[in-house]
């Protein structure tokens, strides 16, 4: 299996964050964690979006926007440098945010790479973050129809809590709790 990695996301990547995003955009693709990415597109330029994520790492700064503090990475394969996937990892969050609508983990791979086992490694490697910032369980949400997630959810070992209308989308959401160290030490095989 292919190696991956985590990257912060700098200006040099700019290009192949763009072709990221474009490639999600073609195929009608949701972008999950993202850093709300899409925005550049219409919004700010990327060299912004770089300043609001690392903006959205501060508590005060993330509550004033309604948001959680968090962390955006691109997800790298090793042996050719290409960004697969993204991940956003998101912190201190508030119990009535949790209670609502807020998960800890965003996290998507690019349509052409999908369904070669890098979910799994992109939510592990999100899972090692979450542990460096000394989260015990996560939650993370995907709709029903989202097969993929949600069996990238089960197989790191996720525990489905409920499932519920959103409010947000008016779809159907299947909200799930990870253990960060049972995960971590279970499922050790996608460490990479």
């Amino acid at each position: 299996m292919d190696k991956l990695f985590l990257e912060v996301p700098t200006i040099e990547r700019k290009q192949d964050a763009i072709d990221y995003l474009e490639e999600n955009i073609k195929y009608n693709s949701d972008l999950n964690g993202t850093g709300s990415m899409e925005v550049i597109l219409d919004e700010m330029t990327y060299e912004e979006w770089l300043v609001e994520l690392e903006k959205r790492e501060d508590l005060e700064y993330a509550d004033k926007i309604n948001r959680c503090p968090s962390k955006t990475f691109f997800v790298v394969r090793e042996n050719d440098k290409r960004i697969v996937g993204m991940v956003n990892v998101r912190f201190n969050i508030s119990l009535e945010k949790l209670s609502t609508w807020a998960s800890h983990i965003g996290y998507g791979i690019r349509p052409s790479e999908r369904r070669k086992g890098y979910a799994k490694i992109a939510l592990y490697l999100a899972l090692i973050e979450e542990q460096k910032l000394n989260e015990e369980n996560v939650r993370l949400v995907c709709t029903t129809d989202n097969i993929g997630s949600n069996k990238t959810i089960l197989s790191l070992g996720g525990k489905l809590e409920k499932t519920l209308l959103d409010p947000y989308d008016n779809m159907m959401t299947n909200y799930y709790w990870i253990n960060v160290n049972d995960a971590l030490d279970k499922y050790s095989k996608y460490k990479r």
